[in-house]
C-alpha cells in the first residue's frame, strides 16, 4: 500500500510533468467508477479543461494539485483543487499525449506534450475536488506532517495515553496523528525502536516514547530522501532503493534474520495487520 514517500514520489512525477507541459486541454474520466463518489466527474471535466497547473503538495497518503481554472461568460477565475488517494494499487503515470484510456485508468488530464494518468485496479482510492481561493478542508484538517515542529513528543505522548490499552503497532498506523505511516513504516520505526509490536501504547516508558518520536521522524525523512527522490521510476522492488540495514529488506524473506542481532524474525498478525519484529532486540515488559 503507498504511504507517505510513495505518495510525495508519484506527486513528483506528475509535477514535473505538468510544469514542463501546464494547460490542461482535455479531461477523462471513467464516470461509473466509485472513485468519484464524493467528486462529481461532470465537474471536474469542466472546471479543469483549459485550465493550468499551478502547485502541488503530499500530505500523509494524499496528494493535491492545485490549478487555475479559466474565467467564463459567467464565473471568474478560480482555483481547482484535485484531491488523489492513492488506496492500495493506485499509481500516477506520465504517458504520451496519444494515450487511450485502458481499463483501470480512471482520470486522464490530457496536456500537450503528456496524458497525465490515475490508475487504479481495485479501486481502493479516491478523487476529490473543490473549487475555491484556499484550500479544502479535507486537505487543511489532515493530522501534522511527522517531520513538522506541530508533530512533538508531547503530542505523541498523550495520544498514546489515550490509546493505552491498544498495541502500539495498531497506534501507529491511525492516520489521526501518525499520517503516512502504514503497515511497513510502522515495523520498521518499532525495530529501529527496540519496542515490541504487542506493547501496550500506555505502558511505553517516556525514553521509549521519546525513541518512538524520534524514530518516527528518522524514519519518514530516510523513506523520502531514498524513495521519493529516486527520480521518475519507482522500482517495482524496492528493495532495489533501500538500504540492507533496514529491516525492510528482510521482513519479507522466509525465515530472515535481523539486521542487527544476526537473529531470526518473528511474524504474526497483531492489531489486524501483518506484523514482523525481532524477539532478540524486541521484548515486552509490564
Amino acid at each position: 500500500m503507498p504511504e507517505l514517500a510513495e505518495a510525495e514520489f508519484f506527486r513528483k512525477r506528475w509535477h514535473q510533468a505538468a510544469l514542463r507541459s501546464p494547460t490542461i486541454l482535455r479531461v477523462h474520466t471513467n464516470d461509473a467508477k466509485k472513485l468519484f463518489r464524493t467528486a462529481p466527474a461532470a465537474a471536474i471535466r469542466a472546471s479543469l479543461t483549459q485550465s493550468v497547473y499551478s502547485t502541488s503538495a503530499a500530505s500523509a497518503k494524499q496528494i493535491l494539485f492545485r490549478f487555475l481554472s479559466p474565467a467564463t461568460t459567467n464565473a471568474p477565475a478560480i482555483d481547482a483543487w484535485l484531491g488523489v488517494h492513492l488506496g492500495m494499487t493506485g499509481e500516477l503515470s506520465v504517458l504520451e499525449p496519444t494515450h487511450t484510456p485502458r481499463k483501470h485508468d480512471h482520470l486522464i488530464l490530457y496536456t500537450a506534450a503528456h496524458a497525465l494518468v490515475f490508475s487504479d485496479p481495485r479501486m481502493f482510492g479516491r478523487i476529490q475536488f473543490h473549487l475555491g481561493h484556499t484550500a479544502p478542508k479535507w486537505w487543511t484538517q489532515i493530522a501534522p506532517a511527522l517531520l513538522s515542529a506541530a508533530f512533538d513528543a508531547k503530542i505523541v505522548a498523550a495520544f498514546l495515553r489515550r490509546r493505552a490499552r491498544s498495541p502500539i503497532k495498531a497506534v501507529l498506523l491511525m492516520q489521526e496523528r501518525f499520517p503516512g505511516i502504514g503497515n511497513w513504516m510502522a515495523d520498521e520505526i518499532l525495530w529501529r525502536a527496540a519496542i515490541h509490536p504487542a506493547q501496550p501504547a500506555g505502558t511505553l516508558r517516556p525514553t521509549e516514547v521519546k525513541k518512538l518520536w524520534r524514530e518516527c521522524r528518522a524514519v519518514a525523512r530516510l523513506a523520502l530522501n531514498t524513495i521519493a527522490g529516486r527520480g521518475d521510476e519507482l522500482p517495482s522492488d524496492l528493495n532495489i532503493a533501500i538500504p540492507d540495514n533496514w529491516l525492510f529488506n528482510h521482513r519479507w524473506e522466509k525465515g530472515g534474520d535481523c539486521p542487527k542481532t544476526k537473529k531470526p524474525l518473528a511474524r504474526a498478525e497483531i492489531g489486524g495487520r501483518t506484523t514482523c519484529w525481532s524477539p532478540a532486540r524486541q521484548k515486552i515488559h509490564a
